[in-house]
């Protein structure tokens, strides 16, 4: 935990950020990725002088009582759509951030890079800026779910009824709208029906006004067994409004309804869902265990007639959490105390562990996802960071445990968060895995189920076989100090591997020909972590090079010929993170803080997902996606800077950030093979200034505000499907 700061610290923030007072909980203590208190100031000054630019590692973390809280008054009554509801929620905290602003005479479109959807006229991309067929408009079968204005919406989630559409679909896409002004904070925002989560998503900074807008289309086809029924919807937004923190969130969601044949080796809609969650929806609030406070476990029965079953977990840290991937082994946090004040520590791996009563079932690797203040907030204007607008969930199939699962009785669930602990004195290499973890996790999970054909049918078989041993661990650490004996450095490396099998070798089903003979299951993980730490100028600078790389792979019970039959499911990634922060204050008070941040992710699936990969965007009548490998590349990296003088009176700042996808279906090896989507563009100080696509098809002009006299850039665009 970080120290607390000293009396004229806390004299200067609290002149500069007095809103505790609208707090629903005791703050969390300061938080940044190399120094606590500091960044807590520099977020106050920031926020204070231009009312824009500073970062998640700079901010205040007494305003982290912000969840993704909710709104009071609710949205527009629509056929088909949403009966608002005045409600009281309980609503734990989400990080805040001091707002980031340039003087702009155009609404500032902020959007994420991400891999097309399917629409009714065919792939779109996902802030709906390039449509295959803009020559063809169908008429649309759409329920407005949500017209909100979040301003004060702390424990207030926007609370409606959905009623399904008349119209026949087998599929569904989100259309989530935003604008914004004036400053403001982004925020973590989560969708629930009923108890279940069903996405997450987070907001954008504000600028002055006109502010900024966005939009995101959200395949949700894997709900559904929701979208069939009525249902509550639950979209929690937490946000604050005063004279310092301006920015309302003006949201719009739509759900658009459509029917489609599309072929690829995604899983059929489950036909049941159950949510693994603290279920208090009957309330009208949020249902999201916070960790460690709280203990992420629900005791249910299941259906006896299960032939597969995936558990998807949704995870990620705030507060003191949110730069996990930044903190320093435990024994080393108070090395700069006497310059730049305790660390976060527990290590810099966090590991989100499943367990079925008790038995540890899967293990997910988060994903680092930085949020649009994180780190320095001009990387992220207009381009977001990977997954900011939406934060993706991890599969973890369950099919062995269905001999378990499907005896009639009671089971736990349980998810949990673990750190790095180490063993020993602080000269010690080795390390053990801890559930003591800073605040905050916010967890939810949900269990995916196919049911075989005849209820009375019952899933049988041997008991799973867990072959799983305890991580291997390595740490590292060294210290040095200058002449005076002040530590100067901290070098420290953390190196994870585990592997994990879980198999069951007779699962059949009785009364049914869904596997009635014997067939085995099996679910295995095999994955490795490094991250090398360096801190120095006496605590002011820090650098970190992580890599997180994993297979995931089921083998899932052979039913030939059984239409139920699919084939095994094999997923392998990889999550890059480079970041090099600096902060400085001069002997006048002038503040100079800057970075470099690269980030990538690197995904091949095969197999039944649950979620859809964007393959489906490019298969349909004539052409199949079957049996491919779905592959994702991208990279995004940045440069920013922030300058304020001493007496807060004048202030600067630059960033530009360049990103590249690529999607498409792998080639030899798993690497690049035919491309379906590709996107390369780079932006400055707010502006893009480069944007080349390819959407498997003939090219386009498009407008480009930032290059030099105007100009267009080139966008390919097809209407052809991927066959």
């Amino acid at each position: 935990m970080a120290t607390t700061p000293d009396l004229e610290k806390r004299a200067i923030l609290a002149a500069a950020v007095d809103d505790s007072d609208a707090q629903p909980a005791p703050a969390s203590p300061p938080r940044s990725r190399i120094r606590p208190w500091l960044f807590v100031l520099v977020g106050a000054l920031v926020v204070l002088s231009i009312g824009a630019t500073s970062h998640r590692c700079f901010a205040d973390t007494s305003l982290f009582t912000t969840t993704h809280g909710v709104s009071r008054a609710g949205g527009h009554a629509h056929q088909h759509g949403i009966k608002p509801q005045a409600v009281n929620s309980r609503s734990p905290t989400t990080s805040a951030t001091t707002s980031a602003a340039a003087p702009s005479r155009t609404v500032l479109k902020t959007f994420e890079v991400a891999q097309p959807v399917l629409m009714p006229d065919g792939p779109a991309e996902s802030d709906g800026s390039t449509r295959d067929r803009k020559d063809y408009t169908p008429e649309l079968c759409s329920v407005l779910l949500m017209r909100h204005d979040f301003a004060w919406s702390y424990n207030a989630p926007f609370v409606g009824n959905y009623t399904p559409p008349s119209c026949d679909f087998n599929r569904v896409v989100l259309n989530f709208s935003v604008v914004s002004q004036g400053r403001q904070f982004d925020r973590l925002a989560i969708m629930y029906f009923g108890d279940t989560e069903v996405w997450r998503t987070s907001t954008a900074e504000p600028t002055s006004p006109p502010g900024i807008s966005w939009i995101y289309l959200k395949d949700m086809t894997e709900y559904l067994y929701f979208w069939k029924s009525p249902q509550k919807l639950i979209f929690d937004l937490g946000n604050l409004i005063d004279d310092k923190y301006t920015g309302i969130f003006n949201t719009t969601m739509t759900a658009i309804f459509y029917k489609a044949d599309v072929e690829t080796d995604q899983a059929p809609p489950s036909d049941l869902i159950i949510p693994i969650s603290s279920r208090h929806s009957a309330s009208n609030s949020v249902s999201l265990f916070v960790l460690p406070a709280e203990n992420a476990t629900n005791t249910i029965s299941l259906p006896r007639n299960i032939r597969r079953a995936v558990f998807s977990v949704s995870a990620n840290g705030q507060a003191t959490e949110e730069f996990w991937w930044s903190n320093v082994l435990q024994s080393d946090v108070s090395t700069f105390n006497k310059t730049a004040g305790e660390l976060p520590g527990l290590s810099p791996f966090r590991e989100v562990q499943v367990l079925i009563d008790g038995q540890l079932a899967g293990v997910q690797w988060p994903f680092p996802v930085i949020f649009t203040g994180g780190v320095v907030p001009s990387l992220h204007r207009p381009i977001v960071g990977i997954h900011a607008f939406d934060l993706r969930e991890h599969e973890i199939d369950i099919t062995p445990f269905l001999p378990l699962l499907c005896d009639g009785q009671q089971h736990t669930f349980t998810i949990r968060v673990a750190g790095l602990d180490v063993a020993g004195d602080s000269s010690s290499t080795s390390a053990a895995l801890t559930e003591s973890v800073n605040e905050s996790w916010y967890v939810t999970g949900k269990l995916f189920l196919w049911l075989d054909d005849d209820p009375s049918s019952i899933t049988t078989g041997s008991a799973p076989s867990v072959n799983l041993s305890p991580p291997t661990i390595v740490v590292t650490r060294a210290v040095t100090t200058d002449v005076n004996g002040t530590n100067e450095t901290l070098t420290y490396t953390t190196s994870v591997q585990r592997a994990l099998k879980i198999t069951t070798a007779d699962l059949r089903t009785q009364n049914s020909s869904a596997f009635s003979s014997p067939s085995p299951a099996t679910w295995s993980q095999s994955l490795t972590y490094t991250n090398r730490g360096r801190v120095t100028d006496f605590g002011f600078t820090q650098i970190n090079d992580m890599l997180i790389k994993g297979t995931d792979r089921a083998t899932l019970p052979s039913s030939h010929p059984h239409p139920h039959h699919q084939p095994d499911y094999t997923a392998t990634y990889a999550y890059p993170l480079f970041c090099n922060s600096t902060y400085a204050v001069s002997p006048q008070g002038n503040l100079s803080i800057s970075a470099f941040l690269r980030q990538g992710k690197e995904v091949s699936v095969a197999g039944p997902s649950v979620f859809p990969s964007g393959l489906e965007a490019f298969s349909g009548k004539g052409g199949s996606g079957k049996g491919l490998v779905r592959r994702l590349e991208t990279s995004k990296e940045g440069t920013a800077e922030f300058r304020q003088t001493g007496d807060g009176k004048a202030s600067s700042g630059w960033g530009e950030a360049r990103q590249v996808f690529w999607f498409g279906v792998a080639g030899e090896g798993g690497k690049e093979g035919e491309e379906l989507y590709f996107r390369e563009v780079e932006a400055v100080n707010g502006t893009v200034v480069g944007d080349v696509k390819r959407l498997a098809g003939r090219r386009v002009e498009v407008d480009v505000p930032g290059l030099r006299g105007g100009g267009k850039g080139v966008v390919s665009v097809g209407a052809t499907e991927y066959a």
